[in-house]
């Protein structure tokens, strides 16, 4: 059996097929399946040891490709495992008594948060009743009364004994706006004014009529008075030094008495003012008590909040008028917002733990932020403003978010970091640390955290932080790594009939027939390109059967068959494929030059593979190659352009490798080569074409021409191994479409790395063809089988002296590597002996010259 033949695969090996009997169904709803994650053991196992772990730092980071099932499985997991979870404390903001601009926070059993701040809404209105009532009460007026009442009296008699005290020292004493005045009096006698004498007069005529008591008030009264007034400034200065000085001493000794009696006077109103708040104190306690006990009574469990209830207590008693103004005046504007409670993070008690997915994690998503309010063109905040972030919400249970939406935020990062540590969480606006000038803002009460948080992401992000990030890994010390692809076993694919069968009865409604799941089977090999691996993107698998019942729906029909399922691939194609029908058009039209017949020397078609991110296809490249004499080794045109990246460039250097092995291990090899990848404007990566290179460059070599109806793929080492390569199936499929455009020859077919063979699964138009002997895949492992393929010529041997049969690849290519050796080490002779003649007729031109000067 020639090599052409040994080496082709057979249409079996093209495609691995799912038998639809084997399923052990005929339609998906004859399956009873539990919902469970396929395909992800050890990610299963990490995630439920994570979930397991209650150590600070054992956070967990989910690494996949997106659609794998990583974010949607973990986050059942974490509801599963909440479940069973004691519900963490509600926690409740309220008014500091002290620091009013630092609130405090409090931890309240599950589901108390909201009874507390019922309760003191209620509260707040219960007092105002109570205490209105209690101050209405007449007793209150009869004892706030009596107090003043006594304060008077007690001031009126200390002003009678300062007056009288003022008078023994012949002062007055006057108030005026600015205090009491000491005034000097002088004491003299008032003459009988003629108006007294004619009273007395009458009164002598009429003594027979009074009696003899009011003839004794008579005779008073006409006895001379002595009047006592206010001594004038000139009278005092008349005075003479002693007396003023005198006067002096007494006005001060009066002005120190005078100070003695208002001290007293103000304490004793110090004491009124002391009585009348006991008064009132002992009215309001005994208004709040009823009701401030019943509040004790239902949190008496909680320190923290009993403590605050006796400051509440104390404030309600200071500020006790707000509560009867607004009872008396229901337009009052009394605030009393600080009684409020704020709810800041509520749980319930019949649900377990929380499980809090934030999907735009910012900083005080994350964080929780401090609200502000516009008032007439003021900023205003207080207490109530105080908003949880999700980190407070997840707190005592569990945080998932996405990597990406986390380090894409600003500061969002380092806050997680920092809390993580830390163990708590302290409220702070991004303004105080990116602003200039410090605000004066609230400052909440610091919050423990114990909370689990999950990122999932993807393998380079969590490589970038593992390298950059010297905290990361004392953060996240648990890995799950969810995989690309699970084994293709008769247990896998029911398994994945079940997710199938999950699928019709939650969106699809349309059952799906035995041959229709295999398909999907068959395309889940596809989407990694390997018969005995199926993908875990899931996504991908659900878009596929929702497009394949659409496709049965709009054909009105009960089930969705196989040929739904081809359909849905097919035109799924057909919507992205824009950019692959202009390179095949350009093939029709002639402008891209691509032979699928005949053979030539130095030109073999290779094959590329081009990424449109929604679609992938082949598309076949012309490979030439020119050699002639001279030093600068294999040289590649792109190269020389920069239009190639590194992992090509190696694969060209092998290339040198091999040729060095093959032939200069008995001579050194004189050879100057251009490879080039003809009509390529971008750039080229991948050492895929690395044996295309070689093929072509030994054709170019020895002469023989290569089939053009053969497209080549395949890296090589040093040795000549082929070496497998990505993409098999576009590529085939590729070259497939080329070839199918100038019509099928049966001669036409693609030439793949043996390790490639199971990756194969192929479309089925690249299968019909192959039935039909229309088209044909070989499988090669090493370069000599490869170039008997392309060329009908053996490669060829070496016989113990190290040389090749003369009518081989290789015996041709050395010959020819031998006959420029000889031809350049032959023409380095004839330039060597050229140089020596030339340098003898110069030596003699100058011995001849000297000589004549001589005899001159």
């Amino acid at each position: 059996m020639s090599i052409i033949e040994s080496n082709k695969l057979p249409i079996e090996q093209l495609r691995r097929r799912t038998d639809a009997e084997s399923l052990g169904f005929k339609t998906t709803d004859e399956l009873k399946c539990p919902k469970q994650l396929i395909g992800q053991a050890k990610a299963v196992n990490a995630i439920s040891f994570a979930l397991e772990l209650d150590t600070r730092g054992y956070n967990l980071f989910v690494v996949g490709n997106p659609g794998s099932g990583r974010t949607t499985f973990t986050i059942e997991a974490m509801k599963e495992k909440a479940l069973g979870m004691s519900p963490p404390d509600d926690w409740v903001y309220v008014y500091n008594f002290d620091e009013p601009g630092e609130p405090l926070a409090i931890n309240l059993p599950a589901g108390c948060g909201k009874t507390l701040a019922s309760a003191m809404n209620d509260l707040v209105e219960d007092l105002k009743v109570n205490l209105g009532k209690a101050f209405d009460n007449s007793e209150y007026e009869d004892n706030k009364a009596t107090l003043v009442k006594n304060f008077q009296e007690s001031v009126g008699e200390l002003m009678e004994s300062l007056r009288a005290y003022a008078s023994e020292q012949n002062f007055s004493i006057k108030r005026t706006p600015q205090g009491f005045v000491n005034l000097p009096l002088i004491k003299e006698e008032q003459p009988e004014s003629p108006e007294a004498a004619d009273a007395g007069g009458e009164s002598e005529q009429d003594t027979a009529d009074k009696t003899e008591e009011a003839e004794n008030a008579e005779k008073a009264d006409k006895e001379p008075k002595t009047v006592t007034r206010e001594m004038q400034p000139d009278e005092f200065e008349k005075l003479s030094e002693e007396e003023q000085n005198a006067i002096q001493k007494k006005s001060e000794e009066i002005a120190q008495k005078t100070l003695e009696t208002l001290r007293i006077m103000r304490d004793r109103e110090k004491e009124l003012k002391q009585e009348i708040k006991k008064l009132e104190a002992e009215i309001c306690r005994n208004a709040t008590q009823p009701i401030l006990s019943e509040l004790r009574d239902k949190f008496q469990e909680t320190k923290k909040l009993t403590d605050w209830i006796d400051k509440l207590e104390e404030d309600i008693v200071q500020n006790f008028g707000m509560f009867v103004a607004a009872t008396r005046d229901e337009n009052s504007e009394a605030d009393f917002s600080r009684f409020s409670v704020n709810v800041f993070v509520s749980n319930d008690s019949e649900c377990g733990a929380p499980v809090i997915r934030e999907t735009n994690p910012t900083y005080y998503n994350l964080m929780g932020k401090v609200e502000y309010e516009s008032r007439q063109g003021y900023l205003y905040t207080d207490f109530r403003k105080i908003k949880a972030g999700a980190l407070h919400r997840a707190n005592g249970g569990y945080l998932m978010l996405e990597a990406e939406n986390v380090l894409r935020q600003f500061m969002s990062w380092d806050a997680l970091k920092r809390v993580l540590s830390s163990g708590e969480l302290t409220i702070e606006n991004l303004g105080e640390h990116l602003g200039y000038i410090p605000v004066a803002s609230l400052r909440p009460e610091a919050i423990p955290i114990n909370v689990k948080v999950v990122i999932v992401g993807t393998y380079y992000l969590y490589y970038l932080l593992n390298i950059y990030d010297p905290e990361f890994q004392k953060i996240f010390k648990i890995k799950a790594d969810f995989e690309s692809d699970m084994p293709r076993g008769a247990e896998m694919e029911y398994r994945l009939a079940c997710v199938i069968a999950h699928f019709v009865s939650n969106d699809g409604k349309i059952p799906f027939t035995a041959a229709a799941v295999a398909e999907v089977i068959e395309n889940a090999s596809r989407l990694v390109d390997d018969q005995d691996r199926m993908s875990t993107q899931f996504n991908k698998i659900s878009e596929l059967l929702a497009e394949a019942t659409a496709w049965a729906r709009m054909e009105k029909a009960e089930l969705v068959d196989f040929h739904h399922v081809i359909k849905a691939v097919e035109e799924k194609i057909n919507r992205s494929n824009l950019v692959e029908e202009r390179y095949r058009r350009a093939f029709e039209t002639g402008v891209i030059r691509i032979d699928t017949e005949g053979a030539a020397v130095g030109q073999i078609n290779g094959l590329s593979v081009i990424s449109m991110v929604d679609h992938t296809f082949g598309h076949p490249v012309r490979i030439s190659a020119n050699v002639f004499m001279g030093q600068e080794g294999v040289v590649n045109i792109e190269r020389e352009v920069k239009l190639t990246g590194p992992i090509h460039n190696k694969g060209l250097l092998t290339l040198s490798s091999y040729l060095g092995r093959m032939y200069a291990q008995d001579m050194p090899i004189s050879i100057s080569a251009r490879i080039a990848f003809e009509q390529t404007y971008g750039g080229i990566e991948g050492d895929s074409a690395s044996s295309t290179e070689l093929y072509c460059l030994l054709s170019a070599l020895s002469g023989v021409p290569l089939r053009q109806d053969i497209a080549v793929t395949g890296s090589v080492d040093q040795f000549g191994s082929i070496q497998p390569i990505g993409g098999v199936n576009e590529k085939i499929e590729g070259f497939f479409s080329y070839c199918k455009v100038r019509g099928l020859t049966g001669t036409q077919g693609v030439m793949i790395p043996r390790q490639n063979a199971q990756h194969l699964m192929l479309h089925y138009d690249v299968l019909n063809a192959v039935r039909e002997g229309l088209f044909s895949i070989w499988a090669v492992s090493t370069i000599d089988e490869g170039i008997e393929i392309l060329s009908g010529v053996p490669a060829g041997e070496p016989v113990p002296d190290g040389s090749y049969p003369a009518d081989s690849v290789h015996g041709r290519t050395k010959s020819c590597l031998r006959s420029w050796l000889e031809r350049s080490a032959k023409l380095k002779r004839e330039l060597s002996k050229q140089d020596a003649d030339e340098a003898d007729e110069a030596n003699g031109n100058g011995q001849k010259k000297k000589n004549e000067q001589d005899d001159d």
